[in-house]
């Protein structure tokens, strides 16, 4: 009977958890690259005012408020990040 390879010290097999943990992380890096390629192609071929005038207005407040959610929740991981490192 064969035996599972023996894990190299210091490595471990990640649990399921980690798995859909990471899955998730490489889906949120696509989305907002995508996300930013999308914005700055509008910014560049659009005047924010004609942005303004053509978007229905509802939907864009609200784009606005869930891009405002995402970037302070990136900013919370940033200082999160710095803390830690200074501590």
């Amino acid at each position: 009977m064969k035996r599972a390879p023996e894990q190299p010290s210091g490595d471990h097999y990640l649990t399921i958890d980690e798995v859909r943990l990471v899955a998730d992380l490489r889906v949120m890096h696509a989305k907002v690259d995508e996300l930013f390629q999308i914005v700055t192609n509008l910014k560049r071929r659009h005047h924010e005012a004609a942005v303004r005038k053509y978007a229905d207005r509802e939907v864009l407040d609200e784009d606005i408020r869930r891009v405002d959610e995402i970037y302070l929740w990136f900013v919370q991981m940033k200082d999160s990040r710095v803390n830690l490192q200074v501590g």
